[in-house]
């Protein structure tokens, strides 16, 4: 006890001198002139979520309250002092999120633990929890984040694939409205493009397929702290919706990129087979994600069905994205990682890969069985006149004839170089509609690599010194481009 006493004496000491405590009024000495003078709540579990944020930050966590609060002319009180509510809630995140959104969010603001006794139940939330809400969120682990998920989802201790769905669709359809509402579309255009709904409801349905659970048809916490680790995009779009709808404005953290930039697009005459959650989906399974923009190199809609301009519009274009849809609604397509050429031989590398958007969303990468990445050719009386992408010559992952409007997805079971199912509807599909995507780094970018490159021979002199010594002739020394001076 002896130490206890002497660290509330020195307590007392600091405030009286910063004239919190008055010593000649004593009356004046209320529980809340003392709560100030210790922080916002004696809680050791408030404390310890608020030292996760900068000293700067701290003041921006522990104000969203009073800020929710100055939002409502009046306050709500309870047995524990004010409490947030739900309708409080939704005047401030409802330009963002659907009301089933915020409930699940006002849910798993009731479930925290501040360590301290939490209002009643159905009262409302706390100062505390709400802190410890938003440490959780915003600088939480996985296992403080899993049992989280599963309030806003289930409310209950287990979930359902299903529920975690819908969870996913709801949170998916948020993020997405942030984008919108604060004009991060980065060139994009929604009103000319695939339905969102659709799209996020087919992205929540990819994020959960990694879910890994028992026997049973339910997942526990501990399924959800699995899963977050290994889907990063989960807590990623949980700190942007928490962060942007209640406007935590953090300085270590800056909202996340989730779109490519998107030029040169006639979209004033364009009704695009993308939607903006498959761009989300797709854009980190490119080599060089968000930082290479997108351009519209062809489209059926703008540019008729011709195999020939089709060829001649990406042709020496760099990596691009095809995007098929066949007669019976199907849509997938494929990630070339170099520039198209016309030749017999198999071209790319393992940068490439297949996907499928409709009816569900997967990305199929290479296997490493064979190296038949790419493969176009026209013209030619003995070799297989087309696109084609994966397998072998009449058993494409992907393939798409020179008669334009004819194709195949054929795998039996699988497509040998991507692993990928058959992705028509059919075997033999007929097209709807195609798009070609560039995906290429600014020429800038791409001169400055090039320039920035030396010769293998540079690089490792030890080889060049054999190479003179073996009596070779270094052939191309006299045709170098002489190097700039740096100085």
């Amino acid at each position: 006890m002896t130490g206890e006493t002497d660290t509330w004496r020195r307590y007392l000491n600091k405030w009286i001198q910063k004239g919190t405590v008055n010593v000649l009024h004593p009356t004046l000495n209320t529980p809340s002139s003392l709560k100030r003078a210790m922080g916002n709540t004696d809680s050791v579990v408030v404390q310890k979520r608020l030292a996760r944020f900068r000293p700067e930050e701290r003041p921006v966590v522990e104000g969203v309250f009073d800020r929710l609060h100055g939002m409502n002319p009046v306050g709500v009180a309870g047995k524990a002092g004010k409490v947030l509510t739900l309708e409080m809630l939704k005047s401030c995140m409802g330009n963002v999120a659907s009301d089933s959104m915020i409930k699940r969010v006002y849910t798993g603001m009731c479930s925290m633990d501040p360590g301290v006794a939490p209002p009643p139940h159905g009262a409302g939330v706390s100062r505390e929890q709400l802190v410890v809400f938003l440490a959780d969120v915003l600088r939480g682990t996985a296992e403080e984040r899993a049992p989280l998920i599963m309030a806003m989802a289930a409310g209950t201790g287990v979930a359902t694939c299903d529920q975690i769905i819908e969870f996913l669709r709801d949170l998916v359809s948020a993020v997405v409205e942030i984008i919108i509402q604060k004009g991060r579309l980065q060139g994009w255009k929604p009103q000319c493009m695939g339905d969102r709904a659709v799209g996020g409801q087919l992205l929540a349905e990819q994020m959960s397929s990694e879910l890994k659970p028992s026997e049973q048809p339910t997942c526990d916490v501990k399924c959800l702290e699995d899963w977050l680790f290994r889907v990063p995009n989960v807590a990623m779009y949980m700190e942007l919706l928490i962060g942007e709808g209640l406007n935590v404005g953090l300085t270590s953290r800056l909202p996340p990129t989730l779109l490519p930039p998107c030029w040169e697009t006639p979209w004033d005459k364009l009704r695009c087979l993308l939607d903006l959650p498959l761009v989300m989906f797709l854009t980190p399974h490119l080599p060089d994600g968000y930082a290479t923009p997108w351009r519209l190199l062809f489209s059926t809609q703008l540019h008729g069905e011709s195999f020939t301009k089709m060829v001649g519009s990406c042709r020496g274009c760099g990596p691009t994205v095809l995007l098929i849809k066949d007669t019976k609604g199907h849509v997938f397509g494929g990630y070339a990682s170099h520039s198209w050429e016309v030749k017999p031989q198999f071209q790319g590398d393992s940068r490439c890969l297949l996907f499928s958007v409709f009816p569900c969303l997967r990305v199929y990468t290479c296997t490493g069985y064979n190296q038949h990445y790419m493969y176009l050719n026209q013209g030619q009386q003995t070799m297989p006149n087309g696109l084609g992408m994966g397998g072998q010559h009449g058993y494409f992952g992907l393939w798409l004839d020179s008669d334009f409007g004819r194709g195949h997805s054929r795998a039996r079971p699988r497509c040998t170089t991507y692993g990928s199912p058959q992705m028509s509807a059919e075997e033999d599909f007929t097209v709807d509609s195609l798009e070609v995507w560039g995906v290429r780094k600014p020429p800038e970018e791409e001169e400055g690599e090039t320039r920035g490159k030396r010769s293998i021979l540079d690089a490792d002199p030890e080889a060049q010194a054999m190479l003179e010594m073996t009596g070779k002739t270094l052939h191309s020394q006299g045709f170098r481009e002489p190097e700039e001076d740096e100085g």
